[in-house]
């Protein structure tokens, strides 16, 4: 298991521990708010140890507060991109797919099935990209809207924590 090489979580106090993590989750500091407040014990210098931990506090939110984590999830190739609006993590994210890339066909297949699939499921689409190309994206994106929208929302949250675990170990 890989440790943090620029802290030890375990000894950082409240303030510096949601400095540190609270982008980990989009735009959702309480995240580890909560994680810190059910107290962090030395295993969590680890990063898979402190992503478990973070995944958990996530994962027993009640679906109110899952969402507000969802909803604060930009769309990929979305207008926030075009804008320069994106969080640096995100920013880096997509790029690191080659969403920043996509020919104007693909940009338009992106738009639609971004406004696609906020229409069926009123939350954007969420996929931690890193390691993935914008095809795959595309592919992924034609899949899954013929998915319900309760195996939608565990799909978003499942990705969310994955997108927290790529950005813990970018630390």
């Amino acid at each position: 298991m890989a440790r943090f090489s620029t802290c030890r979580p375990s000894e950082q106090s409240k303030s510096e521990f949601v400095g540190t993590f609270g982008g980990i989750y989009e735009h959702s500091p309480w995240v580890a708010e909560v994680a810190y407040g059910d107290g962090l014990a030395t295993s969590f210098d680890e990063q898979d140890a402190l992503h478990s931990h973070m995944a958990k506090v996530l994962v027993n939110a009640d679906d109110e507060a899952k969402m507000q984590v969802v909803l604060a999830h930009p769309d990929l190739a979305g207008r926030a991109a075009l804008a320069g609006e994106l969080t640096v993590e995100s920013t880096s994210e997509q790029a690191s797919a080659g969403i920043d890339k996509c020919t104007p066909e693909e940009f338009a297949r992106f738009t639609d099935y971004n406004e696609r699939y906020k229409a069926k499921f009123q939350f954007p689409f969420i996929m931690a990209v890193k390691g993935a190309n914008r095809h795959l994206i595309l592919d992924a994106f034609e899949k899954r809207l013929e998915n319900d929208v309760k195996t939608e929302f565990n799909t978003a949250i499942a990705e969310i924590n994955k997108i927290a675990l790529f950005r813990l170990r970018d630390l």
